[in-house]
């Protein structure tokens, strides 16, 4: 256990990340205690530093830049962790909006939470919830997925295990997959209303709402800049419905399969509908069920 009193006295010599959002596309939202961080942090990490420094020619920054991503993650991290270690401030930016927010600046701060530095995260762009509330979507609860595999099985597969969820959901995706994603949401959750929000806070910013089917028709045409996918939660219904689908979560695979038997299907019958419930090839239930009988 570890309890952090960002701003004690007794943590004032000590080293530190500092989390610190940029501007999702109006530079107007860069906020004064941004700026003042990274012009005094002793390192700023980003994740493009040609990205960062027109930011920071922009705002009179003149930190250091030193870049961290997806791909070195792993060392240069430990570089940035020895820095903290040593006394020093770092300052964590992403290209845009909230660092660590499906961006690998999350890896950096669990091993400095594991070691016990100090990681203070400061309030600012991000385009989830600015989506969110210009959705006219429920704001009482929700949960943000990130981006969803862009596969096709294994999308729906993922979208399926929300499909009971009662708060807002919440998605990025790219434009490119927008049409494929919308589709893919209507085939599971059915029409329910969802909103896209495009370019949030840039000069072409579009929030469309409606139903799922209405969006998909929407997406046939030119769709650019990243978008959010917001859906609303499921209903009292669809939770029952969910539940329903979902009966053999607890059981093993012989047991599922027997429970089809009990109810009149053949054996074979029986291990193709477990297989579709599980999402697993056939020969893989049939090879347990027999194996283990």
């Amino acid at each position: 256990m570890n309890e952090q009193r960002s701003f004690s006295k007794e943590r004032e010599d000590e080293g530190r990340i500092s989390l610190v959002p940029t501007p999702i596309g109006n530079l107007d939202d860069m906020t004064y205690r941004a700026v003042k961080t990274l012009q005094e942090a002793d390192v700023i990490a980003a994740e493009d530093t040609r990205h960062t420094k027109k930011l920071s020619h922009v705002f009179e920054i003149t930190t250091p830049l030193v870049s961290y991503h997806e791909h070195n993650r792993h060392y240069r991290g430990e570089e940035l962790l020895e820095r903290v270690r040593n006394g020093e401030h770092v300052a964590l930016v992403s290209d845009a909006g909230m660092p660590a927010i499906s961006d690998p600046g999350a890896d950096l701060v669990k091993e400095a939470k594991a070691e016990g530095l100090t990681v203070v995260a400061l309030p600012g762009a991000n385009a989830a919830l600015t989506a969110l509330i210009a959705s006219g979507l429920s704001t009482e609860s929700f949960t943000f997925a990130g981006f969803v595999e862009r596969k096709k099985k294994q999308r729906k597969e993922i979208l399926a295990s929300w499909k009971g969820t009662p708060s807002t959901l919440i998605f990025y995706e790219s434009p490119h997959r927008l049409k494929d994603m919308l589709q893919a949401a209507a085939d599971v959750f059915g029409d329910r209303q969802a909103a896209v929000g495009r370019e949030m806070t840039k000069q072409y910013e579009t929030v469309v709402t409606g139903t799922l089917s209405e969006l998909v028709e929407w997406a046939e045409g030119e769709i650019k800049g990243e978008c959010v996918l917001l859906i609303a939660g499921a209903s009292e219904a669809d939770q029952e419905e969910a539940r329903e689908e979902t009966w053999w979560e607890k059981l093993d695979i012989i047991d599922h399969v027997e429970t089809y038997v009990k109810q009149g299907q053949s054996a074979k019958q029986a291990i193709k509908a477990a297989a579709l419930d599980r999402g697993v090839p056939k020969r893989e239930v049939y090879q347990a069920y027999h194996v283990d009988k």
